[in-house]
């Protein structure tokens, strides 16, 4: 098992920039996938990001492509979503997620096993 807390959030206004962190505990931090999702009030859980074991490999939701950057600290069994040019359709609960699963259908919330309690991401416009 994993444990993923969220760290990061705050009110912004438009245009400015916010770091979320989410750190592990637990079993090891290099055997998951790992991935952002993101809910606003009244809508579904939407996906933003997601990292592959070893970092190598990454995946953005087309709406954060070019300004949202996801990154991993394996020895420091971290997960970072650096937000840059943020938009106020970009407010809600930002979530991580960790996935144990062979493959890779990250985009997917029912692939991921682990998630955090979430923090909360306000733009104003």
């Amino acid at each position: 098992q994993v444990q993923l807390v969220e760290s990061g959030g705050g009110l912004v206004q438009a245009g400015g920039s916010l770091k979320l962190s989410c750190a592990a505990s637990g079993r090891a931090f290099n055997t998951y996938t790992m991935g952002w999702f993101r809910q606003a009030p009244g809508k579904e859980r939407e996906f933003v990001a997601a990292i592959s074991r070893n970092g190598v490999t990454t995946y953005y939701a087309d709406s954060v492509k070019g300004r949202f950057t996801i990154a991993r600290d394996n020895a420091k069994n971290a997960m970072y979503l650096q937000m840059n040019r943020l938009k106020a359709e970009d407010t809600a609960v930002y979530y991580c997620a960790a996935s144990s699963t062979t493959g890779w259908i990250p985009n997917r919330p029912y692939w991921y096993d682990y998630w955090g309690q979430g923090t909360q991401v306000t733009v104003s416009s």
